[in-house]
Protein backbone atom coordinates (compact mmCIF):
# COMPACT_ATOMS: atom_id res chain seq x y z
CA UNK A 1 0.00 0.00 0.00
CA UNK A 2 1.16 3.17 -1.08
CA UNK A 3 1.20 6.41 1.34
CA UNK A 4 -1.95 7.92 -0.56
CA UNK A 5 -3.56 4.55 -0.02
CA UNK A 6 -2.35 4.75 3.87
CA UNK A 7 -3.26 8.57 4.52
CA UNK A 8 -6.76 7.47 3.18
CA UNK A 9 -7.38 4.48 5.01
CA UNK A 10 -6.19 6.65 8.38
CA UNK A 11 -8.48 9.56 7.38
CA UNK A 12 -12.00 7.23 7.34
CA UNK A 13 -10.70 5.73 10.63
CA UNK A 14 -10.44 9.17 12.07
CA UNK A 15 -13.70 10.13 10.02
CA UNK A 16 -15.29 7.05 11.75
CA UNK A 17 -14.30 8.29 14.99
CA UNK A 18 -15.10 11.86 14.63
CA UNK A 19 -18.96 10.51 14.15
CA UNK A 20 -19.12 7.83 16.21
CA UNK A 21 -18.02 10.85 19.07
CA UNK A 22 -20.92 13.35 17.63
CA UNK A 23 -23.40 10.60 17.64
CA UNK A 24 -22.66 9.28 21.20
CA UNK A 25 -22.47 13.21 22.25
CA UNK A 26 -25.96 13.57 20.62
CA UNK A 27 -27.35 10.46 22.22
CA UNK A 28 -26.59 11.98 25.46
CA UNK A 29 -27.61 15.03 24.56
CA UNK A 30 -31.18 14.05 23.41
CA UNK A 31 -30.94 11.18 26.65
CA UNK A 32 -30.66 14.21 29.19
CA UNK A 33 -33.67 16.66 27.39
CA UNK A 34 -36.25 13.71 27.55
CA UNK A 35 -35.26 12.99 31.05
CA UNK A 36 -35.95 16.51 31.65
CA UNK A 37 -39.32 16.82 29.76
CA UNK A 38 -40.22 13.35 32.02
CA UNK A 39 -39.49 14.78 35.25
CA UNK A 40 -41.18 17.74 33.90
CA UNK A 41 -44.17 16.29 32.59
CA UNK A 42 -44.69 14.02 35.71
CA UNK A 43 -44.10 16.56 38.56
CA UNK A 44 -47.34 16.06 40.99
CA UNK A 45 -48.52 12.82 39.15
CA UNK A 46 -48.46 9.61 40.85
CA UNK A 47 -45.16 7.37 40.23
CA UNK A 48 -45.79 5.83 37.10
CA UNK A 49 -42.96 3.01 37.42
CA UNK A 50 -43.39 -0.73 37.24
CA UNK A 51 -42.22 -2.72 40.33
CA UNK A 52 -40.14 -6.09 38.84
CA UNK A 53 -39.80 -9.15 41.60
CA UNK A 54 -36.20 -8.17 41.90
CA UNK A 55 -36.61 -4.85 42.23
CA UNK A 56 -36.92 -4.57 46.49
CA UNK A 57 -33.79 -7.10 46.39
CA UNK A 58 -31.56 -3.76 47.60
CA UNK A 59 -34.00 -1.71 49.47
CA UNK A 60 -33.04 -2.78 52.75
CA UNK A 61 -29.25 -2.45 52.47
CA UNK A 62 -29.05 0.68 54.49
CA UNK A 63 -31.49 0.08 57.01
CA UNK A 64 -30.14 -3.13 57.45
CA UNK A 65 -26.22 -1.59 58.25
CA UNK A 66 -28.00 1.37 60.54
CA UNK A 67 -29.95 -0.13 62.60
CA UNK A 68 -29.69 2.75 65.81
CA UNK A 69 -33.25 3.89 68.20
CA UNK A 70 -36.73 2.96 67.39
CA UNK A 71 -37.55 0.99 64.27
CA UNK A 72 -40.78 -0.06 62.93
CA UNK A 73 -40.68 -3.97 63.51
CA UNK A 74 -41.36 -6.45 60.68
CA UNK A 75 -44.98 -7.61 62.09
CA UNK A 76 -45.86 -3.60 62.08
CA UNK A 77 -44.13 -2.88 58.87
CA UNK A 78 -46.02 -6.08 57.01
CA UNK A 79 -49.99 -5.01 59.12
CA UNK A 80 -49.48 -1.54 57.59
CA UNK A 81 -48.79 -2.42 54.24
CA UNK A 82 -45.60 -0.10 54.47
CA UNK A 83 -44.41 -1.68 51.01
CA UNK A 84 -47.19 -0.29 49.63
CA UNK A 85 -47.13 2.93 50.79
CA UNK A 86 -43.09 3.13 50.03
CA UNK A 87 -43.89 2.37 45.89
CA UNK A 88 -46.57 5.43 46.19
CA UNK A 89 -44.10 7.80 47.58
CA UNK A 90 -40.85 6.48 45.84
CA UNK A 91 -39.88 8.81 43.39
CA UNK A 92 -35.77 7.81 44.06
CA UNK A 93 -33.87 7.61 40.63
CA UNK A 94 -30.62 6.16 42.35
CA UNK A 95 -30.17 2.99 44.62
CA UNK A 96 -28.88 5.16 47.22
CA UNK A 97 -32.23 6.92 47.58
CA UNK A 98 -34.57 4.01 47.37
CA UNK A 99 -32.57 2.83 50.13
CA UNK A 100 -32.69 5.85 52.35
CA UNK A 101 -36.25 6.73 51.88
CA UNK A 102 -36.96 2.65 53.29
CA UNK A 103 -34.68 3.52 56.03
CA UNK A 104 -36.94 6.97 56.92
CA UNK A 105 -39.98 5.08 56.80
CA UNK A 106 -38.87 2.27 59.06
CA UNK A 107 -37.19 4.84 61.22
CA UNK A 108 -39.79 6.86 62.74
CA UNK A 109 -37.67 9.76 64.61
CA UNK A 110 -38.30 9.88 68.42
CA UNK A 111 -37.45 13.71 68.73
CA UNK A 112 -38.83 16.64 67.25
CA UNK A 113 -35.77 17.85 65.05
CA UNK A 114 -37.40 17.82 61.91
CA UNK A 115 -36.84 21.41 60.92
CA UNK A 116 -33.20 20.97 58.61
CA UNK A 117 -34.84 18.25 56.73
CA UNK A 118 -38.23 20.45 55.92
CA UNK A 119 -36.06 23.20 54.86
CA UNK A 120 -34.23 20.86 52.05
CA UNK A 121 -37.65 19.40 51.73
CA UNK A 122 -39.34 22.83 50.70
CA UNK A 123 -36.18 23.75 49.18
CA UNK A 124 -36.76 21.09 46.61
CA UNK A 125 -40.42 21.89 46.35
CA UNK A 126 -39.71 25.49 45.41
CA UNK A 127 -36.79 25.11 43.42
CA UNK A 128 -37.95 23.54 39.98
CA UNK A 129 -34.00 24.43 38.77
CA UNK A 130 -32.30 22.69 41.51
CA UNK A 131 -34.26 19.50 41.85
CA UNK A 132 -33.88 18.96 38.02
CA UNK A 133 -30.40 19.31 38.30
CA UNK A 134 -30.24 16.89 41.12
CA UNK A 135 -32.69 14.59 39.84
CA UNK A 136 -30.22 14.58 36.47
CA UNK A 137 -27.23 13.37 38.88
CA UNK A 138 -29.49 10.72 40.78
CA UNK A 139 -30.58 9.22 37.03
CA UNK A 140 -26.85 8.89 36.02
CA UNK A 141 -26.21 7.11 39.36
CA UNK A 142 -29.12 4.49 38.85
CA UNK A 143 -30.63 1.97 40.49
CA UNK A 144 -29.81 -1.00 38.19
CA UNK A 145 -28.31 -2.83 40.75
CA UNK A 146 -29.89 -5.47 41.86
CA UNK A 147 -27.89 -5.35 45.48
CA UNK A 148 -27.07 -2.72 47.87
CA UNK A 149 -23.40 -1.81 47.91
CA UNK A 150 -23.16 -2.85 51.45
CA UNK A 151 -24.10 -6.41 50.48
CA UNK A 152 -21.07 -5.64 48.21
CA UNK A 153 -18.56 -4.59 51.04
CA UNK A 154 -19.62 -8.10 52.86
CA UNK A 155 -18.70 -9.70 49.93
CA UNK A 156 -15.10 -7.89 50.45
CA UNK A 157 -14.91 -9.06 53.86
CA UNK A 158 -14.56 -12.36 52.61
CA UNK A 159 -11.42 -11.82 50.62
CA UNK A 160 -8.06 -13.45 52.89
CA UNK A 161 -4.75 -12.70 51.26
CA UNK A 162 -4.68 -9.38 49.55
CA UNK A 163 -0.81 -8.86 50.12
CA UNK A 164 1.46 -7.95 47.12
CA UNK A 165 4.32 -9.06 48.64
CA UNK A 166 4.92 -12.08 45.68
CA UNK A 167 3.65 -10.07 42.67
CA UNK A 168 6.69 -7.94 43.71
CA UNK A 169 8.80 -11.25 43.96
CA UNK A 170 8.05 -12.45 40.99
CA UNK A 171 8.37 -9.13 39.26
CA UNK A 172 11.81 -8.98 40.75
CA UNK A 173 12.62 -12.77 39.52
CA UNK A 174 11.66 -11.59 35.74
CA UNK A 175 14.13 -7.93 36.26
CA UNK A 176 16.47 -10.41 37.44
CA UNK A 177 16.21 -13.23 34.62
CA UNK A 178 16.68 -9.91 31.99
CA UNK A 179 19.99 -8.99 33.80
CA UNK A 180 21.12 -12.51 33.48
CA UNK A 181 19.80 -12.40 29.69
CA UNK A 182 22.23 -9.50 29.24
CA UNK A 183 25.39 -11.59 30.60
CA UNK A 184 24.55 -15.18 29.43
CA UNK A 185 21.95 -15.29 26.66
CA UNK A 186 20.75 -18.59 26.56
CA UNK A 187 20.21 -19.36 29.88
CA UNK A 188 18.79 -15.85 30.61
CA UNK A 189 16.07 -16.49 28.22
CA UNK A 190 14.91 -19.97 29.56
CA UNK A 191 15.18 -18.66 32.72
CA UNK A 192 12.72 -15.51 31.89
CA UNK A 193 10.38 -18.00 29.33
CA UNK A 194 10.27 -20.13 32.96
CA UNK A 195 9.01 -16.80 35.20
CA UNK A 196 7.20 -15.63 32.19
CA UNK A 197 5.25 -18.81 32.69
CA UNK A 198 4.95 -19.07 36.33
CA UNK A 199 3.56 -15.74 36.37
CA UNK A 200 1.00 -16.29 33.82
CA UNK A 201 -0.11 -19.63 35.56
CA UNK A 202 -0.20 -17.78 38.81
CA UNK A 203 -2.52 -14.55 37.48
CA UNK A 204 -4.79 -17.01 36.04
CA UNK A 205 -5.06 -18.81 39.65
CA UNK A 206 -5.73 -15.40 41.64
CA UNK A 207 -7.61 -13.52 39.07
CA UNK A 208 -9.94 -16.20 38.73
CA UNK A 209 -10.74 -15.85 42.58
CA UNK A 210 -10.95 -11.76 42.32
CA UNK A 211 -13.10 -11.50 39.39
CA UNK A 212 -16.36 -11.95 40.98
CA UNK A 213 -15.70 -8.71 43.53
CA UNK A 214 -14.73 -6.68 40.60
CA UNK A 215 -18.39 -5.39 40.11
CA UNK A 216 -18.13 -4.35 43.83
CA UNK A 217 -15.48 -2.06 42.62
CA UNK A 218 -17.38 -1.37 39.55
CA UNK A 219 -20.38 -0.13 41.68
CA UNK A 220 -18.28 1.99 44.34
CA UNK A 221 -16.61 3.27 41.52
CA UNK A 222 -19.76 4.52 39.78
CA UNK A 223 -20.76 5.85 43.47
CA UNK A 224 -17.93 8.10 43.92
CA UNK A 225 -17.68 9.77 40.41
CA UNK A 226 -21.45 10.64 40.44
CA UNK A 227 -20.02 12.74 44.20
CA UNK A 228 -17.89 15.26 41.53
CA UNK A 229 -21.28 16.12 40.03
CA UNK A 230 -22.38 17.79 43.24
CA UNK A 231 -19.41 20.21 43.24
CA UNK A 232 -20.97 22.03 40.11
CA UNK A 233 -24.35 21.94 41.43
CA UNK A 234 -23.81 23.12 45.18
CA UNK A 235 -26.48 25.25 47.02
CA UNK A 236 -26.28 27.42 50.33
CA UNK A 237 -29.65 25.75 51.03
CA UNK A 238 -27.85 22.30 51.22
CA UNK A 239 -24.00 23.15 51.76
CA UNK A 240 -23.43 21.13 54.72
CA UNK A 241 -24.43 17.86 52.68
CA UNK A 242 -22.30 19.07 49.70
CA UNK A 243 -19.32 19.55 52.06
CA UNK A 244 -19.74 16.51 53.85
CA UNK A 245 -19.43 14.75 50.38
CA UNK A 246 -16.68 16.34 48.87
CA UNK A 247 -14.72 15.79 51.79
CA UNK A 248 -15.24 12.13 51.65
CA UNK A 249 -14.57 11.80 48.60
CA UNK A 250 -10.92 13.42 48.69
CA UNK A 251 -10.42 11.40 51.26
CA UNK A 252 -11.31 8.27 48.84
CA UNK A 253 -9.33 9.80 45.92
CA UNK A 254 -6.67 7.03 45.99
CA UNK A 255 -8.95 4.50 45.58
CA UNK A 256 -10.53 5.98 42.64
CA UNK A 257 -6.60 6.95 41.12
CA UNK A 258 -5.16 4.55 38.69
CA UNK A 259 -8.40 2.02 38.77
CA UNK A 260 -8.35 1.79 35.23
CA UNK A 261 -5.86 -0.64 35.21
CA UNK A 262 -8.16 -2.98 37.23
CA UNK A 263 -11.19 -2.25 35.08
CA UNK A 264 -11.44 -2.38 31.77
CA UNK A 265 -13.77 -0.38 29.62
CA UNK A 266 -17.20 -1.31 28.90
CA UNK A 267 -16.69 -2.34 24.62
CA UNK A 268 -13.23 -2.57 24.75
CA UNK A 269 -11.00 -5.50 23.06
CA UNK A 270 -9.05 -3.69 20.45
CA UNK A 271 -5.00 -3.81 19.76
CA UNK A 272 -4.21 -1.60 22.96
CA UNK A 273 -6.93 -3.42 25.24
CA UNK A 274 -5.33 -7.15 23.91
CA UNK A 275 -1.75 -5.50 24.47
CA UNK A 276 -2.81 -4.71 27.77
CA UNK A 277 -4.08 -7.95 28.65
CA UNK A 278 -0.54 -9.35 28.24
CA UNK A 279 0.89 -6.98 29.80
CA UNK A 280 -1.54 -7.75 33.09
CA UNK A 281 -0.62 -11.33 32.79
CA UNK A 282 2.85 -10.98 32.90
CA UNK A 283 3.27 -8.08 35.21
CA UNK A 284 0.23 -8.47 37.32
CA UNK A 285 -0.19 -4.55 37.81
CA UNK A 286 -4.14 -5.08 37.79
CA UNK A 287 -3.88 -7.35 40.73
CA UNK A 288 -1.70 -5.09 42.70
CA UNK A 289 -3.89 -2.20 42.10
CA UNK A 290 -6.50 -4.52 43.42
CA UNK A 291 -5.55 -5.53 46.40
CA UNK A 292 -3.99 -1.62 47.14
CA UNK A 293 -7.77 -0.32 46.58
CA UNK A 294 -8.74 -2.92 48.95
CA UNK A 295 -6.63 -1.72 51.79
CA UNK A 296 -7.93 1.91 50.87
CA UNK A 297 -11.33 0.84 50.55
CA UNK A 298 -11.31 -1.11 54.32
CA UNK A 299 -9.51 1.88 55.51
CA UNK A 300 -12.32 4.54 54.04
CA UNK A 301 -15.33 2.49 54.71
CA UNK A 302 -16.76 5.00 56.83
CA UNK A 303 -16.29 8.07 54.27
CA UNK A 304 -18.08 5.57 51.40
CA UNK A 305 -20.77 5.77 54.18
CA UNK A 306 -21.15 9.40 54.39
CA UNK A 307 -21.21 9.33 50.74
CA UNK A 308 -24.19 6.84 49.99
CA UNK A 309 -25.89 8.58 53.16
CA UNK A 310 -25.43 11.88 51.75
CA UNK A 311 -26.56 10.94 48.43
CA UNK A 312 -29.64 8.74 49.56
CA UNK A 313 -30.60 11.69 51.70
CA UNK A 314 -30.89 14.31 49.23
CA UNK A 315 -32.68 11.57 46.51
CA UNK A 316 -35.18 11.36 49.31
CA UNK A 317 -35.98 14.81 49.82
CA UNK A 318 -36.99 15.22 46.30
CA UNK A 319 -38.90 12.29 46.54
CA UNK A 320 -40.92 13.88 49.67
CA UNK A 321 -41.22 16.86 47.89
CA UNK A 322 -42.61 15.07 44.61
CA UNK A 323 -45.05 13.25 47.10
CA UNK A 324 -46.22 16.23 48.67
CA UNK A 325 -46.94 17.69 45.01
CA UNK A 326 -48.99 14.54 44.09
CA UNK A 327 -51.62 14.44 47.26
CA UNK A 328 -52.50 18.10 45.33
CA UNK A 329 -52.47 19.95 48.79
CA UNK A 330 -54.09 16.84 50.98
CA UNK A 331 -51.22 16.86 53.44
CA UNK A 332 -50.30 18.60 56.18
CA UNK A 333 -47.01 19.48 58.74
CA UNK A 334 -47.65 17.54 61.83
CA UNK A 335 -47.37 18.98 65.45
CA UNK A 336 -46.07 16.74 68.12
CA UNK A 337 -47.05 17.79 71.54
CA UNK A 338 -47.73 15.73 74.87
CA UNK A 339 -50.98 14.87 75.76
CA UNK A 340 -54.03 14.50 73.49
CA UNK A 341 -54.24 12.67 69.78
CA UNK A 342 -56.06 15.49 67.19
CA UNK A 343 -56.62 13.83 63.67
CA UNK A 344 -58.60 16.19 61.31
CA UNK A 345 -59.87 15.24 58.21
CA UNK A 346 -57.16 12.14 58.38
CA UNK A 347 -56.89 9.67 55.07
CA UNK A 348 -55.41 6.37 54.23
CA UNK A 349 -52.64 7.10 51.46
CA UNK A 350 -53.52 3.90 49.18
CA UNK A 351 -57.05 4.54 48.89
CA UNK A 352 -58.01 6.60 45.62
CA UNK A 353 -60.97 8.85 46.89
CA UNK A 354 -60.67 8.22 50.28
CA UNK A 355 -63.11 9.04 52.92
CA UNK A 356 -61.42 11.33 55.74
CA UNK A 357 -62.23 10.78 59.53
CA UNK A 358 -61.72 13.14 62.29
CA UNK A 359 -61.05 11.75 65.87
CA UNK A 360 -59.72 13.58 69.10
CA UNK A 361 -58.88 11.46 72.04
CA UNK A 362 -56.43 11.32 75.62
CA UNK A 363 -56.60 7.31 75.70
CA UNK A 364 -57.31 4.33 74.20
CA UNK A 365 -60.24 4.14 71.38
CA UNK A 366 -62.30 1.04 71.19
CA UNK A 367 -63.83 0.28 67.75
CA UNK A 368 -67.14 -1.51 67.09
CA UNK A 369 -68.70 -2.31 63.85
CA UNK A 370 -69.75 -4.84 60.96
CA UNK A 371 -67.52 -6.69 58.63
CA UNK A 372 -66.04 -4.84 56.04
CA UNK A 373 -67.31 -1.21 57.42
CA UNK A 374 -64.36 0.05 57.78
CA UNK A 375 -62.66 -0.75 61.34
CA UNK A 376 -59.30 -2.61 59.57
CA UNK A 377 -58.69 0.37 57.51
CA UNK A 378 -59.29 3.02 60.11
CA UNK A 379 -56.71 1.82 61.99
CA UNK A 380 -53.88 1.36 58.96
CA UNK A 381 -55.13 4.91 58.23
CA UNK A 382 -54.16 6.35 61.89
CA UNK A 383 -50.79 3.93 61.86
CA UNK A 384 -49.67 5.10 58.87
CA UNK A 385 -50.23 8.48 59.18
CA UNK A 386 -48.27 8.49 62.45
CA UNK A 387 -45.86 6.71 61.13
CA UNK A 388 -45.59 9.53 58.39
CA UNK A 389 -45.52 12.20 60.81
CA UNK A 390 -42.55 10.97 62.55
CA UNK A 391 -40.70 9.84 59.11
CA UNK A 392 -41.18 12.29 56.14
CA UNK A 393 -42.63 14.72 58.25
CA UNK A 394 -46.03 14.69 56.09
CA UNK A 395 -49.59 13.58 56.70
CA UNK A 396 -52.35 13.31 55.00
CA UNK A 397 -54.71 14.53 56.89
CA UNK A 398 -56.12 18.72 57.51
CA UNK A 399 -54.23 18.47 60.89
CA UNK A 400 -52.64 16.34 62.73
CA UNK A 401 -51.76 16.87 66.67
CA UNK A 402 -49.67 14.10 68.77
CA UNK A 403 -47.14 13.09 70.87
CA UNK A 404 -43.85 11.68 69.79
CA UNK A 405 -44.80 7.67 69.87
CA UNK A 406 -43.16 4.50 68.94
CA UNK A 407 -45.65 2.47 67.24
CA UNK A 408 -46.44 -0.98 67.07
CA UNK A 409 -49.58 -3.43 65.64
CA UNK A 410 -51.43 -6.73 65.68
CA UNK A 411 -53.42 -6.77 62.80
CA UNK A 412 -52.99 -9.64 60.17
CA UNK A 413 -51.84 -12.34 61.94
CA UNK A 414 -51.16 -15.70 60.83
CA UNK A 415 -50.20 -19.75 61.73
CA UNK A 416 -46.47 -20.10 61.62
CA UNK A 417 -45.97 -23.73 60.61
CA UNK A 418 -42.40 -23.03 61.01
CA UNK A 419 -42.84 -22.82 64.32
CA UNK A 420 -45.44 -24.67 65.06
CA UNK A 421 -47.77 -22.12 66.40
CA UNK A 422 -51.42 -21.97 66.24
CA UNK A 423 -53.02 -19.18 65.38
CA UNK A 424 -54.07 -17.92 69.38
CA UNK A 425 -50.25 -18.95 70.48
CA UNK A 426 -49.25 -16.17 67.02
CA UNK A 427 -51.57 -13.86 68.67
CA UNK A 428 -50.78 -13.81 71.99
CA UNK A 429 -47.00 -13.52 71.68
CA UNK A 430 -47.87 -10.78 69.07
CA UNK A 431 -49.80 -8.93 71.95
CA UNK A 432 -46.71 -9.71 74.13
CA UNK A 433 -44.04 -7.85 72.15
CA UNK A 434 -46.47 -4.96 72.97
CA UNK A 435 -46.82 -5.14 76.34
CA UNK A 436 -42.64 -5.78 76.68
CA UNK A 437 -42.05 -2.70 74.53
CA UNK A 438 -44.38 -0.44 77.03
CA UNK A 439 -42.08 -1.57 79.88
CA UNK A 440 -39.03 -0.22 77.81
CA UNK A 441 -37.75 3.36 78.46
CA UNK A 442 -38.70 5.82 75.85
CA UNK A 443 -41.75 7.81 74.28
CA UNK A 444 -45.05 6.44 74.95
CA UNK A 445 -46.39 3.20 72.99
CA UNK A 446 -48.95 3.56 70.31
CA UNK A 447 -50.65 0.32 69.32
CA UNK A 448 -53.64 -1.19 66.77
CA UNK A 449 -55.47 -4.23 67.37
CA UNK A 450 -57.62 -5.93 65.05
CA UNK A 451 -60.13 -8.27 66.84
CA UNK A 452 -57.88 -8.91 70.19
CA UNK A 453 -57.33 -13.04 70.89
CA UNK A 454 -60.16 -13.95 67.54
CA UNK A 455 -57.76 -17.09 67.90
CA UNK A 456 -60.04 -18.82 70.98
CA UNK A 457 -63.18 -19.31 72.40
CA UNK A 458 -65.74 -16.25 72.92
CA UNK A 459 -65.71 -16.69 76.80
CA UNK A 460 -61.88 -16.59 77.29
CA UNK A 461 -61.79 -14.42 74.59
CA UNK A 462 -63.75 -11.22 76.13
CA UNK A 463 -62.39 -12.07 79.76
CA UNK A 464 -58.86 -12.05 78.38
CA UNK A 465 -59.08 -9.36 76.01
CA UNK A 466 -60.44 -7.24 78.25
CA UNK A 467 -57.40 -7.63 81.37
CA UNK A 468 -55.15 -7.23 77.99
CA UNK A 469 -56.33 -4.12 76.96
CA UNK A 470 -57.04 -2.61 80.92
CA UNK A 471 -53.43 -3.35 81.54
CA UNK A 472 -52.21 -1.90 78.54
CA UNK A 473 -53.85 1.52 78.99
CA UNK A 474 -53.16 1.14 82.78
CA UNK A 475 -49.30 1.04 81.15
CA UNK A 476 -49.70 4.48 79.37
CA UNK A 477 -50.25 2.52 76.03
CA UNK A 478 -52.20 4.61 73.43
CA UNK A 479 -54.00 1.49 72.31
CA UNK A 480 -56.86 1.51 69.04
CA UNK A 481 -58.74 -1.47 69.03
CA UNK A 482 -61.02 -2.62 67.35
CA UNK A 483 -63.62 -5.76 68.17
CA UNK A 484 -66.81 -7.44 66.94
CA UNK A 485 -67.62 -8.53 70.89
CA UNK A 486 -69.82 -5.85 71.81
CA UNK A 487 -69.69 -6.90 75.25
CA UNK A 488 -66.12 -5.28 75.86
CA UNK A 489 -67.81 -2.14 75.41
CA UNK A 490 -69.49 -2.60 78.40
CA UNK A 491 -66.46 -3.78 80.33
CA UNK A 492 -64.20 -1.31 78.85
CA UNK A 493 -66.29 2.13 78.60
CA UNK A 494 -64.20 4.20 81.61
CA UNK A 495 -60.98 2.74 80.12
CA UNK A 496 -61.32 3.36 76.53
CA UNK A 497 -63.27 5.80 73.60
CA UNK A 498 -66.13 4.30 71.88
CA UNK A 499 -66.65 4.53 68.25
CA UNK A 500 -68.20 2.88 65.59
CA UNK A 501 -68.30 2.54 62.06
CA UNK A 502 -71.90 1.18 60.65
CA UNK A 503 -73.28 -0.57 56.96
CA UNK A 504 -76.91 -0.55 56.48
CA UNK A 505 -78.45 -3.97 54.51
CA UNK A 506 -81.72 -3.27 52.69
CA UNK A 507 -83.12 -4.71 49.16
CA UNK A 508 -80.69 -7.27 49.30
CA UNK A 509 -77.85 -4.82 48.83
CA UNK A 510 -75.49 -3.39 51.70
CA UNK A 511 -74.10 0.21 51.65
CA UNK A 512 -71.08 1.66 53.80
CA UNK A 513 -70.55 5.50 54.26
CA UNK A 514 -67.06 4.42 56.31
CA UNK A 515 -67.80 7.66 58.35
CA UNK A 516 -66.51 7.21 62.28
CA UNK A 517 -69.09 7.85 64.61
CA UNK A 518 -69.10 8.05 68.55
CA UNK A 519 -70.56 5.34 70.73
CA UNK A 520 -70.40 1.36 70.04
CA UNK A 521 -72.27 0.37 67.19
CA UNK A 522 -75.48 -0.71 67.49
CA UNK A 523 -76.19 -2.24 64.35
CA UNK A 524 -75.65 -6.09 63.56
CA UNK A 525 -75.51 -6.92 60.07
CA UNK A 526 -73.60 -10.61 60.12
CA UNK A 527 -76.65 -12.39 59.38
CA UNK A 528 -78.43 -9.96 57.09
CA UNK A 529 -75.12 -9.92 54.83
CA UNK A 530 -75.71 -13.67 54.56
CA UNK A 531 -79.20 -13.17 52.20
CA UNK A 532 -77.13 -10.04 50.15
CA UNK A 533 -75.00 -13.03 49.51
CA UNK A 534 -77.41 -15.17 48.45
CA UNK A 535 -78.12 -17.72 51.13
CA UNK A 536 -81.12 -20.08 51.89
CA UNK A 537 -83.98 -17.77 53.37
CA UNK A 538 -84.69 -20.29 55.68
CA UNK A 539 -81.08 -20.24 56.85
CA UNK A 540 -81.14 -16.65 57.33
CA UNK A 541 -84.35 -16.79 59.16
CA UNK A 542 -83.14 -19.37 61.39
CA UNK A 543 -80.10 -17.75 62.51
CA UNK A 544 -82.02 -14.44 63.08
CA UNK A 545 -84.33 -16.19 65.40
CA UNK A 546 -81.56 -17.67 67.25
CA UNK A 547 -79.53 -14.72 67.89
CA UNK A 548 -82.66 -12.52 69.24
CA UNK A 549 -83.88 -15.70 71.35
CA UNK A 550 -79.98 -15.93 72.77
CA UNK A 551 -80.01 -11.89 73.48
CA UNK A 552 -83.31 -12.06 75.03
CA UNK A 553 -82.61 -14.83 77.29
CA UNK A 554 -79.00 -15.13 77.58
CA UNK A 555 -79.22 -18.64 76.74
CA UNK A 556 -78.57 -20.49 73.34
CA UNK A 557 -81.64 -22.91 72.86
Amino acid sequence: MDNSGLVYVLGVLFAFVIIAYVLGVRDAALAKKNLIYKLKKNWGDSPKRKYKEDDFDHITGFYDNHREGFQVDDTTWNDLNMDGVFTRMNYCLSASGEEYLYHMLRTPKQTDDFENEEKKIKFFSENDEARLKYQQIFATIGRSNRYSIYDYLKVLSDIGDFSNTKHYLMLTLIVLTIVITCIKFELGAFLFLVAVVANVIMYFNIKGKIDPYLSTYSYILKALSSAKLFKGASYPELSDDIELLNKSYDSLKGFVSGSSVLMKPSGGGGPADIIMDYVRMITHIDLIKFNKMYRQLMEKKDDLDVIITVIGRLDAYISIACYRESVKGQYCIPVFENGEMNFENVIHPLIENAVSNSIDTKKGVLLTGSNASGKSTFLKTIGINVLLAQSVHTVLAKSFKAPLLRIYSSMALKDDIYEGDSYYIVEIKSMKRIIDAAKEEGNPVLCFVDEVLRGTNTVERIAASTEILKFLTDSGVNCFAATHDIELTQLLKDKYDLYHFEGNVSDNDVHFDYMLKKGPATNRNAIKLLSVLGYDSSLVDNAQNLAEKFLNTGVWE
